[in-house]
C-alpha cells in the first residue's frame, strides 16, 4: 500500500495555501495496508467548542514544539484515537485547504497496518467515537453532493452516509480529493461562480 501511494501521490501538485492571520493545522488520512483498506475517522465530541459532533479526520491544530505538519497529525491521532506513531508510515500530503474556523489545515496520509485498527479508542474529552471505512465503500456508494462553502468560494462536495455518520464538509472534501486522485473515483469538485 505505501508504495502504491507514494506512486500516486508524486503526481499530486502541491497545493500551499497563504496562511496570513490563520493558525496551522493538519489532519492524518490513515488508511489500512490490507487487501482492502480501510479509512480511520472519528466524530467529535458534542461538547467541543468548534465542529461538534462532525466527522473528521484524526488531527487538530501545530503546536510551537511541532517540527512539521506530519508530525502534527502523528501527535493529534496518538492523543484522539491511541494511534502510536511509530506505527504510521507517512506517504506524503495532500493539498492545503482552509477551514471555516480560521485554520490553513495540511492532510497527511499514513499506512496503518491492519491491526493496528484494532486498538483504536477514542479519547473522550475530545471525540465521541472512532470508527473505520472501507476505501471500497466511498468508490461503489453513490453520495449526495453538496454545495459548501470553503475559501475562497463554494464547492461542490459529496456526502457520505455510513452506518449512522454523516461525513461531509471539509473532511469530504479531501477525503474525495484523496479518492479522485488515488482510486480515480471522479467526483466533482469544482468551484461554483
Amino acid at each position: 500500500m505505501y508504495k502504491f501511494l507514494r506512486h500516486k501521490l508524486a503526481s499530486l501538485p502541491q497545493r500551499r495555501l497563504s496562511a496570513d492571520g490563520l493558525k496551522p493545522a493538519a489532519v492524518l488520512l490513515a488508511i489500512s495496508d490490507a487487501d482492502e483498506p480501510e479509512i480511520i475517522l472519528t466524530q467529535r465530541s458534542i461538547h467541543l467548542s468548534t465542529h461538534q459532533g462532525q466527522v473528521a479526520f484524526p488531527g487538530g491544530k501545530c503546536d510551537v514544539e511541532d517540527q512539521s505538519e506530519a508530525v502534527t497529525a502523528l501527535r493529534e491521532a496518538h492523543e484522539e484515537v491511541a494511534l502510536a506513531p511509530a506505527l504510521v508510515q507517512v506517504v506524503g500530503a495532500l493539498g492545503q485547504v482552509y477551514s471555516r474556523h480560521g485554520f490553513v489545515v495540511t492532510p497527511i496520509v499514513g499506512v496503518v497496518p491492519q491491526e493496528a485498527l484494532l486498538s483504536l479508542a477514542a479519547n473522550p474529552d475530545e471525540l465521541d467515537h472512532v470508527f473505520t471505512v472501507p476505501v471500497d465503500y466511498f468508490l461503489t456508494q453513490k453520495p449526495q453532493m453538496r454545495s459548501i462553502q470553503m475559501l475562497p468560494g463554494y464547492y461542490q462536495v459529496p456526502t457520505f452516509e455510513y452506518n449512522g455518520f454523516t461525513i461531509w464538509g471539509m473532511t469530504a472534501f479531501v477525503l474525495a480529493e484523496f479518492l479522485n486522485h488515488v482510486y480515480d473515483a471522479d467526483f466533482p469538485l469544482q468551484q461554483k461562480p
